[in-house]
């Protein structure tokens, strides 16, 4: 077959060196699918994508076809099928949140932009750099041509640690458990919500409240532990968590390509317009979604209890406001 260009950026970094291998060797795209990896990041770091060049070139990947280092978006940008934005600017000690979102606005924009201008209008844009919501929509704005729609960001992190927080608690394989969603920013105001997820115990299906019989833990630490959960790791390892960050990216890219498997659906950040959960329009919000035919759907008709509805709104006011804080970059710019 013919092969699909795929980007990944921030490709010197620590979550490329874990995803780059998994997309290659065919875990993402499927085993007969040739592919052209294009790695991009900032010019004083070219000499560590040589080094990751050579590597990719040593594992002797059937399905790896070419592999195009660059620092420069017209050549990283060009005739996409895939883009996978990881490069962001971290943040660091002392910084404020609206100096992230000022900093990652202006990069943000660059990179739709470039989409727009040389990405196949059919091109899938998987928004990881944090804060990755808003990055995502100003992403999304930066590029008019392409579909909103093509436009996701990552909450997959959050859905597999809530599913393995589950799995945890009843001692069952994290595959036993389904449909948790997670509401909102992937940032410490997301909501993980289990109301309307199953567990598989003994061979019957239950719900998570239900099996768990422990409602005040699935109302208070579980949802805690995993809105900090990116915070525990970063305290215990002293890096950010890179291998479950990629192995989130290739599950959400996957789904993209494949679909979700039936009677299931995953947690991701997408634009928010016509959906029926009273999330305010033009927000970059993490739903539930089944997805068909590389197309994704809002999962629909799911009852909002009050919990759930409070902390629902409370994560799309801060979307709210970090929309707001962006566009005044923008705008400014």
């Amino acid at each position: 077959g013919e092969p699909i260009r795929v980007l990944v950026t921030g490709a010197a970094g620590q979550i490329a060196y874990s995803l780059l291998y998994s997309i290659a060797k065919g875990d993402v795209f499927g085993k007969d699918q040739p592919l052209i990896l294009v790695l991009l990041d900032i010019t004083p770091v070219m000499t560590v994508l040589d080094g990751i060049v050579m590597e990719l070139q040593d594992c002797a990947l059937p399905l790896l076809r070419e592999v195009i280092p660059t620092d420069k978006e017209e050549v990283a940008f060009k005739d996409l099928d895939v883009a996978i934005l990881v490069g962001s600017m971290p943040r660091k000690e002392g910084m404020e949140r609206k100096d992230l979102l000022q900093a990652n606005a202006k990069i943000f924009k660059s990179q739709g932009a470039a989409l727009d201008k040389y990405a196949k209008k059919t091109v899938k844009v998987v928004v990881v750099g944090n804060p990755a919501n808003t990055n995502c929509l100003i992403a999304s704005k930066s590029a008019p041509s392409i579909p909103k729609e093509n436009f996701s960001c990552l909450t997959r992190l959050d859905h597999n640690r809530a599913k393995s927080q589950i799995a945890l608690k009843l001692g069952v394989s994290a595959n036993d458990v389904k449909n948790v969603i997670i509401w909102g920013n992937h940032s410490s105001t997301q909501y993980p919500d289990v109301t309307h997820a199953k567990v598989n115990v003994k061979g019957k299906e239950v719900g998570v409240y239900e099996a768990i019989k422990d409602d005040s833990w699935l109302k208070g630490d579980f949802i805690l532990t995993v809105q900090q959960r990116g915070a525990a790791v970063i305290k215990a390892r002293k890096l950010s968590s890179a291998m479950s960050a990629a192995k989130a990216i290739c599950d959400h890219v996957r789904d993209i390509w494949f679909g979700t498997p039936a009677g299931e659906f995953v947690s991701m950040g997408v634009i928010s317009d016509g959906n029926s959960y009273g999330v305010p329009e033009d927000l970059l919000y993490s739903f539930p979604v089944v997805i068909k035919d590389k197309t994704w759907k809002f999962v629909e008709g799911l009852p909002i209890n009050d919990f759930s509805r409070e902390k629902m709104n409370l994560t799309a006011k801060e979307l709210i406001e970090e929309k707001e804080t962006a566009v005044q970059f923008l705008s400014s710019a």
